[in-house]
């Protein structure tokens, strides 16, 4: 009997201690399933934009886009880089510096677009050889002539060189908005659309030509 009671005491007070744990593990378990939940949903938004799938809604248009407005806003920099000590219009050297701290950084995020799809980024130096008449860019001839201009010339040139090349970068990027598919290419081509058409009237302004 004593025995008997013995064992049942210690059956009691192991299934009171599993009841406990159960207790316990289901409180924890309902926060930590809680706090599971809130992280997933607190994460999930950022690791699934890093994420190839996120990446790859991107069609030919778009690298298209990108590997023509590198070579373009390259050159545009360049002319840009020209004012300060060319111009002689304080209109024309705040155009050049907007100009140029606008496209620099939308250089380096095309170029970021080109790697993440494993696509070429052009190197420095390809216009020189391959894209000159095209969107509205300037021959090594006219770059030449824009590099001995100095003063009224240099304005002259500038704008009507910039105009053309302008010009050139709203036509591409209403492709990108019309055949593309990558939604930030398309707001930068929306973007350029707006700031460069703005310009192109102001330069026009400038010359008399309104």
């Amino acid at each position: 009997m004593i025995r008997k009671t013995s064992l049942i005491r210690r059956s009691a007070a192991v299934a009171a201690a599993g009841t406990a744990a159960l207790v316990l593990a289901a409180c924890g378990g309902s926060g930590d399933s809680a706090a599971g939940h809130v992280s997933h949903t607190g994460t999930s938004p950022s690791a699934a934009a890093s994420t190839p799938t996120a990446q790859e809604k991107h069609n030919a248009a778009d690298v298209t886009f990108a590997q023509g407005m590198i070579p373009h806003h390259r050159q545009a920099v360049e002319m840009a880089d020209l004012a300060p000590s060319r111009a002689k219009s304080a209109e024309v050297k705040k155009l050049a510096e907007q100009i140029k701290k606008a496209q620099d950084p939308e250089i380096k995020t095309l170029s970021g677009w080109l790697t993440s799809w494993g696509e070429q980024v052009p190197a420095e130096g390809a216009m020189d050889h391959t894209a000159h008449g095209a969107g509205g860019m300037m021959t090594a001839e006219e770059m030449n002539e824009l590099e001995k201009a100095s003063g009224t010339a240099f304005d002259t040139a500038f704008m009507e060189m910039m105009i053309k090349h302008h010009e050139g970068a709203v036509s591409m990027a209403k492709t990108e908005k019309t055949e593309g598919a990558f939604p930030d290419a398309k707001k930068m081509a929306d973007a350029i659309i707006t700031s460069q058409t703005a310009e192109i009237t102001q330069m026009n302004d400038l010359l008399g030509k309104s």
